[in-house]
C-alpha cells in the first residue's frame, strides 16, 4: 500500500513538473518572442536586407564553434542521475579552455572568411560577433545545472532579461545609424547578459581543481551530441552560406529574415520541447509503457500547439512582413509563408531528438541529423542554379519528410508504433488546414492590409478553440484546467 501510495506521489510529482516546465517554457518563449517580435519590427525598419546579409553569412562560424565549446555536455550532465562537484568542474575549465582557443583561433581566420565572401567590412564584424560564444564558455556549466533540475522559471528568466537588454541596445544602435554592427552588438549582448543571470540562479562553482578526467569519461557521449549539434548547425545556416557566396548579401538578408520570424515563432513552442522533454523522458526511462504514455501527451501537446501557431502565421506572413518592414521586405513574405510550414513540424523533430537521447542512443541521434544534413546540402547544391524559391520548397519537404526516419527509430527503442503517431499528429493537422482555409476564405475579399492581418488572426484562433473544445480535445481540456490549478 505505501508503495503504490508513493508511487501515485511520485507520478503526480513528475506531471506537475513536466506540465509547470512545459507551460514556464511555452510562456516565457510567447514573452521573449513578443518581445524579440518589437525590437525586430523597429531593427526592420532602420537596417536593410544587406545588413542582415552580412551577418547571416558569418552566424554559421560562430555557431560551430559555440557547439564546439559546449561539446554536448550539457545533456549529458542531465542524463546522469546526480552529477558530482568533480565532473561540473571539469567540464567548466574544458569549456573554458576550449573557448579561448577557438576564439583565438577564428580571430586570425577572420581575413580567411571575407576572402571567401569577397567582403572585408567582416573582418571586424566577425571578431566582435565570435566574442558571443567565448562569453558562452563562461556559463555552460550553469545553465546545464538549471536545466538538469529543471529549473525552468529561473532560466526563463535567464533568457527574458537577455532579450530586454540586448534588444534595447540594437535599437538604440540602429536608430543611431549604425547598421550591421546594431545586430552584432544585440547578439553579443544577449549571450553575456544570459551567462550573468545563469551564474546568479545556479548555486554551483567552480575550484581551481583542473582535472579534467571526468570530463572524458562523460566525452564518449557527449561528443555524439557535439557532432549532431555541429551537422544541426550546417543545416540550419546552408543557406547562409549557399546565398553569401553564389548570390549575395541581399538575396542572404531576405532569406535570414523571413528565417528569423520562423525561428521565432517556432522556437516559442521547441522551447516548452526543449526545456523539459529529455529530464521528463529520462526519469521514466526503465518504464516502457509509462514512457510512450509520457511521449505521446507531449507530442499531443506540441501538435495541438504547433500547427495552429505556425500555420497561421504563414497565413498572414505576406501581411505582417510588408506593415513591419515595408515594400523592401516584400521578398521575405513568400518565403517566410513557406518556411512555416517546415517551422510547424520543427518542435516534433526535437521531440524524437529528445526521444533518442534519453534512451541512451546519442549515436543515432547523430546519424539521423547527419543523414538528414548531407540531403539536405546535396539538394540545395543541385538547386541553386535555378533560384532561391525551389531551393526553399525543397528544404522544407525534405525536413517534413524526414520525420518518418525518426518514427521508425522511435518505434525500434521504444516500441512506438507508426500508427499511434498519426493518431497523435493527423487530427491537430487536418483541424488547423480546415480552420486556414475557412479562414482564407471569409477574409479573400479584404483589401487593407490591417483588417486582414487582424480579422485572420482573429478568427482563425475563435475557429480553432471552438473546434478543439466541441472535439472534446483532451490536450486543450488539461491544459487549461492547469492554467487555473496555477492560478487558485
Amino acid at each position: 500500500m505505501i508503495y503504490y501510495l508513493c508511487r501515485a506521489m511520485e507520478e503526480k510529482s513528475l506531471k506537475e513538473r513536466t506540465a509547470g516546465g512545459m507551460l514556464w517554457g511555452g510562456l516565457s518563449n510567447g514573452l521573449m518572442q513578443l518581445m524579440g517580435a518589437v525590437f525586430g519590427v523597429v531593427l526592420l525598419s532602420y537596417l536593410t536586407p544587406d545588413d542582415y546579409g552580412k551577418v547571416a553569412m558569418l552566424n554559421i562560424f560562430a555557431a560551430l564553434a559555440s557547439a564546439l565549446q559546449e561539446s554536448g555536455f550539457i545533456a549529458a550532465l542531465c542524463n546522469k542521475k546526480e552529477p558530482t562537484h568533480e565532473e561540473y568542474n571539469a567540464v567548466f575549465w574544458f569549456n573554458l579552455l576550449v573557448s579561448a582557443s577557438l576564439y583565438t583561433i577564428l580571430w586570425f581566420c577572420a581575413p580567411l572568411i571575407a576572402d571567401f565572401y569577397g567582403d572585408d567590412d567582416l573582418i571586424p564584424l566577425a571578431r566582435v560577433l565570435f566574442l558571443g560564444f567565448l562569453f558562452s564558455g563562461l556559463g555552460t556549466v550553469q545553465r546545464a545545472y538549471l536545466f538538469g533540475h529543471l529549473m525552468v522559471r529561473q532560466t526563463s528568466i535567464c533568457s527574458l532579461t537577455a532579450m530586454l537588454f540586448s534588444g534595447i541596445i540594437g535599437v538604440v544602435m540602429a536608430i543611431n545609424g549604425f547598421a550591421y554592427w546594431a545586430i552584432v552588438t544585440q547578439a553579443v549582448c544577449f549571450v553575456l547578459v544570459t551567462q550573468v543571470m545563469a551564474w546568479h540562479f545556479s548555486s554551483w562553482r567552480p575550484t581551481f581543481n583542473f582535472g579534467l578526467a571526468p570530463a572524458w569519461k562523460m566525452f564518449g557521449f557527449s561528443s555524439k551530441l557535439m557532432l549532431t549539434n555541429i551537422v544541426n548547425i550546417c543545416n540550419l545556416h546552408a543557406f547562409s552560406v549557399l546565398l553569401g557566396k553564389f548570390f549575395n548579401a541581399y538575396t542572404a538578408g531576405i532569406y535570414t529574415t523571413a528565417r528569423k520570424w520562423d525561428d521565432m515563432a517556432s522556437s516559442t513552442i521547441n522551447g516548452m520541447v526543449t526545456g523539459v522533454a529529455q529530464p521528463t523522458l529520462a526519469q521514466v526511462n526503465e518504464e516502457p509503457g509509462r514512457y510512450r504514455q509520457v511521449f505521446r501527451k507531449m507530442l499531443r501537446f506540441v501538435c495541438f500547439v504547433s500547427f495552429p501557431a505556425m500555420l497561421g502565421l504563414g497565413l498572414v506572413a505576406q501581411e505582417f512582413i510588408l506593415l513591419a518592414g515595408g515594400e523592401k521586405w516584400k521578398e521575405s513574405g513568400l518565403l517566410l509563408s513557406l518556411l512555416c510550414i517546415h517551422g510547424a513540424f520543427v518542435p516534433i523533430t526535437t521531440l524524437y531528438s529528445n526521444l533518442t537521447i534519453s534512451r541512451g542512443r546519442s549515436g543515432v541521434n547523430m546519424g539521423c541529423t547527419i543523414g538528414q544534413c548531407l540531403a539536405v546540402w546535396v539538394g540545395l547544391i543541385l538547386l541553386y542554379p535555378y533560384g532561391l524559391l525551389p531551393m526553399v520548397i525543397y528544404f522544407v519537404t525534405l525536413n517534413i519528410t524526414w520525420l518518418v526516419i525518426w518514427q521508425w527509430w522511435a518505434w525500434r527503442l521504444t516500441g512506438f508504433r507508426f500508427i499511434d503517431a498519426m493518431k497523435d499528429i493527423l487530427p491537430f493537422l487536418v483541424f488547423t488546414l480546415a480552420v486556414l482555409a475557412l479562414t482564407w476564405w471569409l477574409t479573400s475579399g479584404f483589401t487593407n492590409l490591417w483588417l486582414l492581418l487582424i480579422s485572420r488572426i482573429i478568427i482563425a484562433a475563435v475557429l480553432y478553440a471552438g473546434i478543439m473544445w466541441v472535439s472534446g480535445a483532451k490536450i486543450m481540456r488539461e491544459a487549461i484546467q492547469y492554467i487555473f490549478r496555477m492560478k487558485s
